[in-house]
């Protein structure tokens, strides 16, 4: 595959950095929540239609330019819901859904008006109502439906039917999710669509998680190449040049495995495996990269108001999301064992 990113990919990676760097804020001692004015300026802006497909008014680009956008929301870190609202929910409507459905849920969403969240497992389903409870649901708190799966089949439902109940958490970075539970709650079914969601979501977490650490590695040597001690700067030492190379290494293997990863299932050739390679990359690369910040910047790396505890707590909340590298390594080794 060529690893260059597409003509568009590049131009709305470029448009979502320029949107965020004026319109994310951020709470140094995370509060938590959903950042409504950045998304609001990303959908007037065409970021949140132009990956989806063009009879929906987007711009009929796929998954690779989605994981351009939700690289640069990892650079900022910003509390904006496009992974679970475009990249898993607009995205599986618009390939299953009816066009009332689009309607109603999604061209919302690319107007950055509602937002749309997803659970993938702790559900179940008796003629067509759905019960259950699932933690942690990322920017549960703040969504108007959720998409949720149950064995066999997805299900959207509405956040205002009765049987819906939302209690807010937060997570290690401070970021919005929430203790969802459903009691006995209609229902829209949308197929047996778990498995595609989760390869979708899963590529879109790596690529977050890529711009969470490139954008680390990038302070790191920015402050070792200005930081003194002994007369001299930090940058020089060798043990530093090693453990900031040794994370450049990092980086790249999580972009080329995420890159690969979102090629193939773009592609449609079979990509469980490239999948659960990037989520390895993204959760063993992530957790090193975040560990090699904090220490390189040595006391200030570990105040929570200082800029890299943002990039060291997102990154371990990416590193676990949708699975950890053990995780990763289960499923490829149950992959390759079933291989004839």
């Amino acid at each position: 595959m060529d690893f260059t990113p597409s003509e568009a990919a590049a131009d709305l990676a470029t448009l979502t950095r320029r949107l965020l760097a004026d319109k994310a804020t951020h709470d140094p001692h995370g509060t938590g929540g959903f950042d409504a004015a950045a998304w609001t300026a990303l959908g007037q802006a065409g970021v949140l239609d132009a990956a989806l497909p063009s009879s929906l008014g987007g711009g009929g680009f796929g998954l690779l330019e989605q994981c351009a956008v939700l690289t640069e929301v990892g650079r900022a870190v910003a509390a904006v819901p496009y992974l679970t609202s475009i990249t898993m929910a607009a995205s599986a409507l618009a390939e299953f859904g009816t066009p009332e459905l689009v309607d109603r849920w999604v061209l919302p969403v690319l107007r950055g008006e509602r937002v749309l969240a997803v659970a993938l497992s702790g559900f179940t389903a008796s003629d067509g109502r759905v019960s259950g409870s699932r933690t942690a649901v990322p920017f549960a708190a703040f969504a108007h439906g959720f998409l949720v799966a149950t064995p066999g089949e997805v299900f959207l439902v509405d956040a205002s039917a009765a049987g819906v109940a939302v209690q807010p958490q937060q997570t290690v970075d401070h970021a919005d999710a929430a203790l969802l539970s459903l009691s006995e709650v209609p229902g829209v079914p949308l197929g047996d669509i778990g498995e595609w969601l989760r390869l979708r979501g899963t590529a879109g977490v790596c690529a977050q998680q890529l711009g969470v650490v490139e954008r680390a590695l990038e302070l790191t040597a920015a402050y070792a190449a200005e930081r003194r001690q002994f007369g001299h700067v930090i940058g020089g030492f060798q043990a530093v040049r090693q453990r900031l190379a040794d994370a450049y290494l990092d980086v790249e293997a999580v972009r080329l495995t995420t890159l690969q990863a979102a090629w193939q299932l773009s592609s449609g050739v079979p990509a469980a495996e490239a999948v659960a390679t990037a989520k390895f990359w993204a959760a063993e690369a992530g957790h090193r990269v975040a560990h090699t910040a904090v220490h390189v910047h040595g006391g200030v790396g570990i105040d929570v108001n200082h800029v890299v505890h943002r990039y060291f707590a997102a990154a371990k909340r990416l590193e676990f999301q949708l699975g950890a590298a053990t995780h990763q390594l289960l499923t490829l080794g149950n992959s390759l064992a079933r291989e004839p």
